[in-house]
């Protein structure tokens, strides 16, 4: 029998206990004391699509995560049992602390963490984090998160007192309108406390000759003469009353600002930072978050992704803060009128046309305010900066001379692409079978019934077969469709990247599409949503959206790292869920995708050497995604392709230790090959971001 405890630990009222367990249909459980007797406890099941990726030949339903809860008492130890129609297996454990011994445990747990602090950082940055400790407990996990890494006096004055071998001069460009004057006041403020000081903050007043601001303004340029405004008659636009400000700048790189917005004390100092470790970055962009009216609670974190240029043409998620390099700038043009209200996404969009080498600082160094009047707050207040903006992706397609077609999502600010498909090639579907006919009679079916596109090849890879109905049905198959194509893979053994790639060796098509025997393609385009952006040259591999039986997700895109080797993103989430800033629903760039469903080149297949045959079972899809990155190729994940996965598998069992044996080998092969990777993090998510689960939670 097959489980795992993975923690336990008490509370005032009892414990609870973590693990999983494999579930032949007749596994139940009990709980015993001490000496014996039974415990009465409450059994919370969960799924635990880490544990199905060691033991990939059950089916999902099998694996039982669950949660433990036996209130009434703390045991010092107790006895689980699992029973089945085999036998039963007993698993002892222990729960190391009481009540008052957990109680103690923290208490020395924070002394030392204090002491610590005391010695590294002095005593005001030890009563800050007594703070932390006391006052915070239980606090909204942004708000622990801020206290935690906020920029203390300590470092504010290091900041202040570094000098940079390089010193650009950053011109910040605000336009303004009739903004309220204390906003105006604390944006300028939050400029003149940056610990780098080589600005300059550019202000085009747009109000016109009956400006509010007149006043505030000329009070502003006597407190620091870095502070340069310029004062139009007439009332402006956004675009124009940028411009103006960009006219008047000086600076060897520009930022842009709103209104009404703050920048963090350090912002600047961290853009400097990273120019100076790379003197050809062109552009620069942060992580940002809200800000309430008063400016005093922060809220809605955007941890972003590095450069994701599929993510920034379905989303402006670069948004602020943005820094870009003057030649740039020169080579671009100003802010385009034509774009009012999706000015900033043109713009970007037209920056990221002349340039990739676009750096993310991953720190919250901008906070956009939230007011009623503001986009932050109510975006559906600037419905016509939506329209603007899904014509600036498509005048981005169109300078590239790229044939596509963008339209508006449900969604606000979300936007889809659909690629015109100039040709018809063939795509070779490889799927391979152990018996299941039945899934791939389903998997096939769903493709010849639904499927708009129709010049496919279907090569069923079959892997020692055991029932002669299968091979009946094979015949049978091939001589109703004349596409389908059945190839023996004969070695013993089950070798996933194997038999993928004997598939792969007698495809006909420039495209592959790797499907599993137990998917279902949900709608018509679904294949042409894969080709569409798969015949782009900067493309190696696509993935898709892919739905468990009950509806909620299976794969919307791999994190590597995610379990600490790769993990599926948002597993487990309701069918109709946008995730974490809309990424379940819009198309981008991800480090790897499943091969469940992956459509690639057969050239770029082949140029990296397929599937590596070492990782028989776990990781060879993440693998080879990322020796397809290696090459220099995208990888995208489609969300508009979309399957059921049904994941019964084909396998039977093997002896557990075994499988334990080589899924462990498979972890160190995976981590030993990419361990650079893993050490950097995956760029398409954020380090501020949980590894532990697949939510895109914070990590505190």
């Amino acid at each position: 029998m097959t489980c795992h405890i993975d923690s336990a630990d008490t509370d005032a009222d009892g414990f609870y206990i973590y693990g999983w367990y494999i579930d032949d249909g007749s596994v139940k459980l009990s709980v015993f004391d001490p000496k014996g007797n039974p415990l009465s406890f409450e059994l919370k099941k969960t799924r635990r699509p880490d544990v199905h990726e060691a033991f990939p030949e059950n089916k999902r339903e099998e694996i039982i995560g669950f949660k433990l809860v036996c209130e009434g008492g703390v045991q010092a130890k107790v006895r689980l049992r699992f029973y089945s129609a085999s036998g039963q297996r007993d698993v002892p454990v222990t729960l190391i602390r009481n009540r008052f011994g957990k109680m103690l445990y923290c208490f020395r747990t924070e002394c030392v963490r204090l002491k610590s602090v005391l010695s590294r950082d002095g005593i005001r940055a030890m009563v800050g984090a007594l703070w932390d400790a006391v006052i915070l407990r239980g606090a909204d996990p942004y708000e622990v998160w801020c206290r935690k890494n906020r920029l203390t006096r300590c470092k504010r004055r290091e900041q202040r007192a570094h000098s940079f071998s390089y010193e650009p001069k950053i011109s910040i460009v605000v336009p303004l309108y009739r903004t309220q004057p204390e906003f105006l006041r604390r944006l300028a403020d939050s400029v003149r406390s940056q610990t780098y000081e080589n600005w300059e903050l550019c202000l085009s007043d747009g109000s016109g000759d009956s400006s509010p601001l007149s006043s505030l303004l000329s009070q502003l340029e006597k407190k620091d003469d870095r502070i340069r405004v310029v004062r139009n008659h007439e009332a402006l636009r956004i675009s124009e009353n940028t411009n103006r400000a960009l006219e008047i700048s000086t600076g060897d790189f520009i930022a842009f600002a709103d209104h009404d917005d703050l920048l963090a004390p350090d912002a600047l100092y961290e853009c400097a930072a990273a120019l100076n470790e790379d003197r050809t970055i062109d552009a620069l962009y942060t992580d940002e978050d809200k800000v309430d009216p008063e400016g005093k609670s922060y809220f809605q974190p955007h941890f972003k992704s590095d450069l994701n240029i599929d993510l920034l043409r379905s989303m402006n998620y670069i948004c602020h803060l943005f820094v870009v390099k003057r030649e740039i700038l020169e080579q671009v043009g100003s802010l385009n009128p034509d774009y009012d209200g999706a000015q900033d996404y043109d713009f970007i969009l037209r920056c990221a046309e002349k340039t990739k080498n676009i750096k993310h600082i991953p720190k919250i160094l901008y906070h956009w305010r939230a007011h009623p009047d503001s986009t932050a707050e109510n975006p559906e207040s600037k419905e016509y900066a939506f329209e603007a903006g899904a014509r600036a992706i498509q005048a981005h397609y169109d300078r590239l001379g790229i044939r596509a077609n963008v339209t508006q999502t449900d969604y606000s600010g979300a936007y889809r692409t659909r690629y015109e498909l100039q040709t018809q090639p063939l795509v070779s579907v490889i799927i391979p079978n152990k018996d299941h006919t039945e899934d791939l009679d389903k998997c096939i079916r769903s493709i010849e019934a639904k499927s708009a596109y129709r010049n496919i090849e279907y090569i069923v890879v079959e892997n020692n077969s055991e029932q002669p109905e299968t091979f009946a049905y094979y015949k049978k198959l091939e001589q109703e469709n004349k596409k389908v194509r059945v190839v023996c893979w004969r070695e013993k053994g089950f070798n996933f990247p194997a038999i993928n790639n004997f598939g792969v060796s007698f495809a006909k098509g420039e495209y592959i599409l790797l499907l599993n025997n137990d998917t279902e393609i949900i709608r018509e385009d679904c294949i042409e949503e894969l080709l569409g952006y798969c015949m782009r040259p900067d493309v190696g591999a696509v993935g898709a959206r892919l739905y468990y039986e009950d509806g909620t997700i299976q794969h919307a895109g791999v994190v590597v790292g995610l379990g600490g080797v790769a993990g599926h993103a948002f597993v487990g989430f309701p069918h109709d869920a946008v995730g974490y800033f809309r990424r379940i629903i819009v198309a981008q760039d991800y480090s790897a995708v499943t091969a469940a469903c992956m459509m690639v080149k057969k050239s770029v297949f082949e140029e990296v050497g397929g599937f590596n045959t070492d990782l028989a079972v776990a990781f060879n899809d993440i693998d080879l995604c990322l020796k397809i990155r290696q090459a220099g190729y995208l990888i995208v994940y489609n969300p508009y392709a979309e399957l059921n996965h049904y994941e019964s598998k084909s396998r039977g069992y093997e002896d557990n230790e075994e499988k334990i044996a080589r899924f462990q080998s498979e972890i160190e092969y995976f981590t030993d090959t990419w361990s650079d990777f893993l050490k950097k993090g995956d760029p398409y998510y954020s380090p501020h971001l949980t590894l532990a689960k697949n939510d895109f939670s914070l990590s505190l």
